[in-house]
C-alpha cells in the first residue's frame, strides 16, 4: 500500500523555523549560486549523511529520504542576521571565562587571560552589543584601542577569541578553516616546569615529563634559586627579597626593568645555575628540545654571560631575558650568542612585533593569544615572522577553552614550533570542558578538533565547582550595557 505523501507537496511555510525554505538560509553557500557541476556531488554527499549508502537511501520512503538528507542542515543559525545580545563572565582561579550570547541561541567562549581583570573585557560590552559577531575584523577594529601589553590585552583578546568560536559554530566549521586551513593534524606541545630548589629534584621532574610522553620541555632557572648562596650575586641586597610577579611595589625587583637593577652574577653563580641544566640533560638526553625561562631581572650584559654558560647544553631557546620592548638590547644579545632567543608573551598586537621581527632582534617570536589580540592576530604575527625566516612558538597559561582554540591557530600557521601547556600538573583542568575525547594532550601532541568553532564546550557543573570565591556563574552584566564615552582617538 502506497503512503500518502501529498502533505510533502504543499507550499512551505517560511514562518516555521524547521521549514525547508530555511535550508538555503542556513547554508553560507546558497544553492542557487553553486556551480551546476556540483549538483550531483552534493546529492551524493547528502545521500551518505549518517552512514547510509546511496542504495540504502533509494529504499526509503520519500518522507524518510527528505528527513534524512536534511538532518544535518543547521537551522539554528542564519549568520547574516546574527546579533550579539549579551556578554558575561565566570571566573575560576585567576582565569575569567568569557561568554558572548546571540539572538539565535548560539554562543562563543573565550578567556580574559590568566591573571587579567575581567573588567578589561566587560568595559567592551557596550561597544559590541547589536553587532554581527561574524564581522570579527570590524569588531576588532572598534575595540583594539582598548588593548594593552601583558594582561591589559586580555579584554580585547578574550572578545576576539570568543567571536571566532561563535563564527565557527554559526557556519558549522572548525576554527582552523576560518583561519585559512591547517598545515598539521596535531600540534606539538611543550610543557612548562615549575621551579624546584634542588637540581636533582628538578632533573627528576623533567624526566617525569618525558615519561608522560612530552617531546619538548621548558624549565624555569632564575637567580631566585641561588640568592641564598654566598658569593653568587653582586648587588642583590637592595632588591631582597627577590619576590615573584605578584609583587606590586613599583620599586621592587619584580617591577624594576632589568637593566636598572644592576644585579650581576658571579662565576660561582653561573656554575650553580648551569648545574640545573646539566643535570636535566643528563636525565632526558640531548634529543629532546629543552628551553629555559624566568632568569630574573638583570641587564643584557649579564644575560649574555649567562647564555654563554648554558651553550654546552644545547638549549632550544632562552626566553624573556629582558623586556620585549628593548629591541636594540635584544639584538645585541641575539648577535652575541649561539642559543636562539625568544620573547613576546606580553606583547599586544602585530604592530608591536614588527620591530623585533624586521630587525631580527630575536630568533623566535612568542605571542600569547590572550595578550596579542586573539587567534587571528597570533596567526598574523606568525605569518609576518615567516617573511623574515623567523619561527613562532606560542605561550598559553589559561583555560582549556582557549588552549584548544590556540591549537587551531597553531595548526593554521606554517612556521609554528610549539605550544605551551601550563596546567599539566592540575588534575581537574581538562574536566572544565566537554564535547571532545580526552586527554587533550597525548604523547606530546594535541589533536586538532574537527567540530564547529573551537570544538568543545564548558562542563558547567565542573566550572561551577571551581568558581573563584565570591564569583557567580555567568551572572548578568547589565551595568555594562550602556556606552558612555566618545572613543575616537583622533580629530
Amino acid at each position: 500500500m502506497k503512503k500518502n505523501i501529498s502533505h510533502l507537496l504543499q507550499p512551505l511555510d517560511s514562518s516555521k523555523p524547521n521549514s525547508f525554505s530555511n535550508i538555503e538560509k542556513a547554508d553560507p553557500a546558497p544553492l542557487k549560486n553553486r556551480p551546476e557541476n556540483a549538483g550531483r556531488r552534493n546529492f551524493l554527499q547528502k545521500a551518505s549523511l549518517g552512514g547510509l549508502s546511496l542504495g540504502g537511501l533509494m529504499m526509503l520512503p520519500v518522507e524518510d529520504t527528505i528527513a534524512h538528507t536534511t538532518s544535518k542542515v543547521n537551522r539554528l543559525s542564519n549568520p547574516s542576521e546574527l546579533k550579539i545580545t549579551d556578554m558575561r563572565v565566570a571566573q575560576y582561579g585567576n582565569v575569567p571565562i568569557l561568554k558572548i550570547y546571540t539572538n539565535q541561541g548560539i554562543h562563543g567562549l573565550g578567556d580574559v587571560r590568566d591573571g587579567a581583570d575581567k573588567r578589561y573585557a566587560l568595559m567592551l560590552k557596550s561597544r559590541i552589543l547589536g553587532e554581527n559577531p561574524c564581522n570579527i575584523e570590524k569588531i576588532f577594529k572598534t575595540i583594539e584601542q582598548f588593548g594593552g601589553h601583558g594582561r591589559q590585552g586580555g579584554g580585547v583578546s578574550g572578545v576576539e577569541m570568543a567571536l571566532w568560536d561563535l563564527a565557527g559554530k554559526a557556519y558549522g566549521v572548525p576554527l582552523y578553516m576560518l583561519l585559512g586551513g591547517k598545515f598539521r593534524d596535531k600540534v606539538r606541545i611543550y610543557v612548562d616546569t615549575p621551579t624546584m630548589p634542588d637540581p636533582d629534584q628538578f632533573a627528576e621532574k623533567m624526566k617525569e615529563r618525558v615519561d608522560m610522553g612530552f617531546t619538548m620541555l621548558k624549565m624555569d632557572i632564575g637567580i631566585g634559586l641561588i640568592k641564598d648562596i654566598e658569593d653568587t650575586l653582586t648587588n642583590k641586597d637592595p632588591w631582597m627579597p627577590l619576590r615573584g610577579w605578584t609583587d606590586r611595589d613599583v620599586m621592587s625587583h619584580a617591577q624594576t626593568r632589568h637593566q636598572h637593577t644592576h644585579i650581576q652574577i658571579t662565576q660561582k653563580g653561573l656554575e650553580k645555575m648551569v648545574e640545573f641544566a646539566a643535570k636535566a640533560r643528563a636525565k632526558v638526553g640531548y634529543e629532546i628540545p629543552l628551553a629555559i625561562d624566568h632568569f630574573g631581572h638583570m641587564g643584557y650584559n649579564e644575560m649574555i654571560k649567562l647564555a654563554h654558560a648554558f651553550e654546552p647544553y644545547n638549549i632550544a631557546w632562552l626566553e624573556d631575558l629582558i623586556p620585549w620592548q628593548n629591541t636594540e638590547q635584544w639584538k645585541r644579545i641575539t648577535e652575541s650568542i649561539t642559543t636562539p632567543t625568544l620573547t613576546g608573551e606580553d606583547t599586544y598586537h602585530k604592530k608591536n612585533f614588527k620591530d623585533l621581527i624586521e630587525t631580527r632582534a630575536v630568533d623566535i617570536v612568542h605571542p600569547d593569544p590572550g595578550s596579542a589580540g586573539g587567534y587571528l592576530q597570533t596567526k598574523k604575527i606568525g605569518d609576518y615572522a615567516e617573511e623574515f625566516e623567523i619561527g613562532m612558538a606560542i605561550h598559553h597559561a589559561a583555560s582549556p577553552i582557549t588552549f584548544m582554540g590556540t591549537v587551531h591557530a597553531a595548526a593554521a600557521t606554517y612556521n609554528f614550533i610549539g605550544l605551551e601547556h601550563h596546567s599539566v600538573d592540575n588534575p581537574w583542568w581538562e574536566s572544565l570542558v566537554t564535547g571532545i575525547d580526552g586527554p587533550l594532550v597525548e604523547n606530546g601532541y594535541a589533536k586538532v578538533p574537527e567540530s564547529p568553532g573551537i570544538g568543545l564546550e564548558l562542563n558547567e557543573d565542573e566550572v561551577k565547582r571551581r568558581l573563584r570565591p565570591g564569583e557567580e556563574f555567568f551572572a548578568p552584566t547589565d551595568e555594562w550595557n550602556e556606552l558612555k564615552s566618545w572613543d575616537r582617538t583622533w580629530s
